[in-house]
């Protein structure tokens, strides 16, 4: 199969997963994942930038958009309500990030006093840490390709929330760790043992991002990743990152 051939069967594969998921034509209830529609964004990105076609930079952007108040918000069968993030209704449209992003699973979160079921836990809702990272990365992409800082600001909060919620000190004064899976407001734990990649996945990740604001002449409105970076790097060391799992 040629090289254009291939490219259009990506795009149409891709276009086929904007109509089964809600996103174009856009329905009431779209289906959300956050794994899968960071890369999807950065699929529609790699298109604009070979087709030159604004298409697909448009549903780059509406998902962006459909993400973050899918995923952004509170599950329709959850009794809270709005932002995840607690925020009102215009500072969440502001700071879409600021509260992490749900995963889009299929059944709501366990609940603090509810028994852990290793198998139904991965239907469960929360946070992955490891998806945050990839949603930063795609949100990087957009603003780069838009020239847009909204973008790797709101990457930006998400990656100072991800790094506040997820890593934690243990009480035997050892140094930092990392839980795998969050609840939807980041309250508590639901997997509370390490994911074995997720710190090198941050540490690049926020590196990225540092690099990548320092691009934009307004640095006041781009909190460092300093702080985060370092730590970031202090709980990679000693860690073994070699790995049987495809």
């Amino acid at each position: 199969m040629s090289n254009t051939a291939t490219t259009e069967l990506a795009r149409e594969i891709m276009l086929e997963f904007a109509r089964l998921t809600g996103l174009s034509p856009a329905r009431a209830h779209p289906r959300r994942y956050l794994w899968m529609d960071a890369f999807a964004v950065c699929n529609y990105l790699e298109f604009y930038s070979q087709t030159n076609n604004k298409a697909h930079l448009d549903l780059a952007l509406q998902l962006v958009d459909q993400v973050h108040h899918v995923l952004g918000k509170h599950r329709g069968d959850d009794p809270r309500q709005g932002w995840i993030s607690g925020l009102d209704a215009q500072q969440g449209e502001e700071h879409p990030t600021v509260g992490g992003l749900r995963i889009g699973k299929q059944l709501n979160e366990r609940k603090p006093n509810e028994p852990s079921d290793e198998r139904l836990e991965w239907d469960q809702d929360g946070q992955y840490y490891h998806y945050l990272t990839k949603w930063m990365h795609a949100l990087n992409c957009v603003s780069q390709d838009t020239g847009d800082p909204a973008y790797i600001r709101w990457a930006i909060e998400l990656a100072k929330t991800a790094y506040a919620k997820f890593t934690f000190a243990p009480s035997y004064g050892d140094r930092k760790r990392m839980h795998w899976k969050m609840s939807i407001d980041l309250s508590y734990p639901l997997v509370p043992s390490m994911g074995q990649h997720d710190p090198l996945d941050g540490f690049v990740t926020y590196c990225e991002l540092q690099a990548a604001a320092a691009n934009y002449l307004d640095g006041s409105s781009y909190p460092a990743l300093g702080h985060e970076i370092v730590d970031m790097a202090r709980i990679c060391q000693g860690i073994q990152l070699p790995t049987n799992d495809p």
